[in-house]
């Protein structure tokens, strides 16, 4: 890990990204700092023309056409923070909300937004301090750009707001200020409109649930593969030319991984006359639907990838210092993006819940109730699939597009909006659940192996056992494993089930 980020003038990347969220800190290389410097001369040459400018010298939104005076440029900057703040909901979590400050350096030091070097490095060092701004997580509508959050996000560096140290205490901005040695900012022109018209939150938001996503592709598989092991099942339907026969590159990935854990598995040909000849869709047809998820994915890293490469502030300067209005804080790309990934990671939960029925039941396992040695005294691990049920149905009223919808505000001037901030939200919350749904088939299916006397286990679904039997013991009696599940989907979230 890099000892610390040097912010250029070319955006950034998901690895990066993934950087900050484990806390390196950042700041400017000197490309970025004059290309910052550089669009900043370009405010104050067209502040002298005079010209009705959107966000430099005239209101936002339906007040567009509303110029304000030169002496009042300050306070307009200032008022716009102050009122655009006004999120509700819970607060996003310390390490999202660092995050959205990168990223908005990121996108200012791209030189088209014509905010002042001082300013972004006051931004600079408050992400790398101690303290977090407090911001609550609902209250974007995803076009104009995150404008409540990043209000919230952006009001302690000029004293004001909230926000959170390091024991999770509220403490006001400008105690905050006082703490880091810092000074308030006092806006000009231009600058509050380029700290909050952006995509920032949701773009956030979308990398830590794309990042665990990244990990759950992963475990899926071998989770997967573990099962169909303890289900005595078959792996002709991962034959690399069936699989060849219907090209999609998902399902290729996915049947590799999962032949090559099951390499060297005595257990699964040791039942060559059982009587079965195919298994189940949830085992069986793995490889399609885990794939299909893989598929989706790689187009919502595309997607972001350029998102994290983007100015997504209004007005733009051109390279000839013109300054043009248009819509690149729209969130419409990202969200499509976060619906996707709803919909692709809450399909992974949906099958493996299936795959833990199966596990569960003694009609379709040949193994004991809800793999307990006494069932009957004992329930076993029969509520663990209540609660993996639950999630999944959740996930389901989740992934419900939010992109498809839409509301007209600020006078009918901000007539369509793209909900990208809910969808990233949501998307967040079903990689959450899913974690815990694939944590539960996997506690399950070691906890089937311990019935099983067939002969050594794959190479891959081996060390599969072995690492999640280090945190869930055998369940030789009823006991609370809550913890058990909760620590396996920590090992899932950490990238430690493969």
């Amino acid at each position: 890990m890099s000892s610390k980020v040097i912010i250029g003038c070319e955006g950034t990347d998901l690895l990066t990204v993934r950087q900050i969220l484990e806390g390196v800190p950042f700041e400017l290389g000197q490309d970025a700092a004059a290309a910052i410097t550089s669009a900043r001369s370009k405010i104050d040459i067209l502040l002298k023309s005079g010209k009705p400018i959107y966000g430099v010298n005239t209101g936002f939104g339906r007040l567009a056409s509303t110029v304000v005076p030169s002496d009042e440029l300050g306070l307009l900057q200032k008022n716009l923070l102050l009122s655009h703040a006004c999120s509700t909901g819970s607060l996003l979590p310390p390490d999202i909300v660092r995050v959205m400050i990168f990223l908005r350096v990121v996108s200012l030091a791209r030189g088209r937004s014509g905010i002042r070097l001082k300013t972004v490095n006051a931004l600079i060092k408050l992400g790398n301090s101690k303290f977090t701004p407090a911001v609550p997580s609902q209250g974007s509508l995803g076009a104009s750009g995150d404008l409540a959050p990043l209000a919230h996000m952006c009001l302690p560096i000029l004293g004001e707001g909230e926000c959170i140290d390091q024991d999770g205490q509220i403490v006001s901005g400008a105690e905050a200020l006082d703490a880091t040695g810092m000074e308030p900012v006092e806006l000009q022109a231009k600058e509050g409109l380029a700290l909050i018209n952006g995509t920032q939150a949701m773009t956030a938001l979308m990398c830590s649930a794309v990042l665990d996503s990244q990990r759950l592709m992963d475990a899926a598989d071998a989770t997967a593969a573990i099962t169909l092991e303890a289900l005595l099942g078959t792996d002709s339907a991962l034959d690399s030319e069936l699989i060849g026969l219907r090209p999609h590159p998902g399902a290729f990935e996915s049947a590799e991984f999962i032949r090559k854990h099951l390499e060297g598995s005595e257990i699964l040909h040791s039942h060559p006359s059982c009587g079965k000849v195919q298994d189940a869709y949830s085992l069986r047809c793995t490889p399609q639907v885990h794939g299909a998820s893989r598929d989706a994915l790689k187009y919502i890293e595309t997607t972001l990838e350029r998102e994290l490469k983007a100015v997504t502030d209004n007005p733009l300067l051109m390279e000839d210092g013109r300054a043009v209005s248009g819509g690149n804080f729209h969130g419409q790309p990202v969200a499509f993006a976060a619906d996707h990934l709803k919909i692709a990671v809450a399909e992974l939960a949906n099958i493996s819940e299936r795959r833990t029925e199966r596990l569960l039941n003694p009609d379709l396992s040949g193994l004991p109730a809800f793999l307990s040695p006494a069932p009957g005294t004992n329930s076993g691990l029969m509520i663990a699939q209540y609660t993996a049920a639950s999630l999944v149905s959740e996930n389901k009223v989740l992934a419900h597009p939010a992109s498809v919808d839409s509301i007209s505000v600020s006078g009918c001037q901000e007539d369509h909006v793209s909900m990208g901030t809910t969808a990233a939200r949501q998307a967040v919350e079903i990689v959450r659940n899913s974690c815990h749904v694939l944590a539960t088939e996997l506690v399950a299916a070691v906890q089937a192996h311990r019935f099983l006397s067939r002969g050594i286990m794959g190479r891959g679904t081996r060390k599969t056992f072995v690492t999640v039997s280090a945190v869930f013991p055998p369940l030789d009696e009823d006991r609370q494993f809550v913890g058990d599940i909760e620590a396996v989907a920590c090992l899932i979230r950490e990238g430690n089930i493969c």
